[in-house]
């Protein structure tokens, strides 16, 4: 058993993905502004890094601002970019010490310089650590992510450093934001929507989806773990039967 896990919790998934939702709304039922609500949100994150790390999660996922969040107005877009330099120039050396290493991934090309600096800094600063990895999704679609790996083996294939006939699943992967990483196990929604916003449409293709009724703000530990409880109930067959229904084939 995990430190911290509670009896009779069956274990983590290995990897667990995140759609951090319900900011907004948190705020608006407290009579206070949308900013109030993500820097809680931050907090929420900070709260969610630590509990994945006790609970032996080994790699954490999260969907801190999509490709589509630039719709926003541009003063919820400013602010929303100022906390994830908060994040990492306040957190970064707690998250090295403790063993995090930090993965950003979706398109760079419209970030600010100062911003790419920082991403880029943070990656290089922690590559080395092992006891976790923590991926930010930013500026993150899925689409976008599988349109510019197309993109890229096209432009291979055209220079003909590759055979069109050499295109597989395992090529197209290999060249996602997350190629070096596993896929993930368990996806979280939370604030009670049941839909994946353009969030790891290729490497959730087997995974189980808890969708939780907790706003982001009030997910907690406890939260987490009745995520992990509710996964830990499913049966993941991956296209096949299960062994009771195995069974009763065999026997017919």
């Amino acid at each position: 058993m995990s430190q911290g896990q509670r009896p009779g919790r069956s274990a983590p998934p290995a990897h667990v993905a995140i759609i951090m939702d319900g900011n907004g709304r948190w705020a608006q039922m407290r009579g206070l502004p949308r900013q109030e609500g993500h820097r809680r949100g931050l907090e929420a994150l900070r709260g969610a890094v630590r509990h994945a790390g006790d609970l032996g999660i080994r790699i954490l996922t999260l969907y801190s601002f999509s490709t589509e969040n630039w719709r926003r107005p541009a003063a919820e877009v400013s602010f929303l970019l100022s906390l994830l330099r908060r994040f990492v120039e306040k957190d970064l050396s707690e998250l090295h010490a403790a063993g995090v290493r930090v993965r950003i991934i979706g398109s760079r090309d419209d970030l600010a310089a100062d911003l790419r600096r920082l991403v880029e800094h943070a990656e290089t600063v922690t590559r080395d650590n092992t006891r976790m990895t923590l991926v930010v999704a930013f500026n993150y679609g899925a689409r976008d992510e599988i349109v510019r790996a197309a993109r890229r083996i096209a432009m291979d294939v055209a220079a003909g450093l590759i055979e069109a006939a050499a295109v597989d699943e395992a090529m197209l992967a290999s060249h996602l934001d997350t190629a070096d990483l596993p896929d993930p196990e368990l996806v979280i929604r939370t604030s009670g929507e049941t839909r994946i916003s353009n969030f790891l449409l290729w490497q959730a293709a087997y995974a189980e989806f808890v969708f939780s009724p907790v706003l982001w703000p009030d997910f907690d530990r406890a939260a987490l773990e009745d995520a992990i409880a509710e996964y830990g109930r499913r049966e993941r067959r991956f296209g096949g039967l299960s062994e009771t229904a195995d069974r009763s084939v065999g026997a017919a």
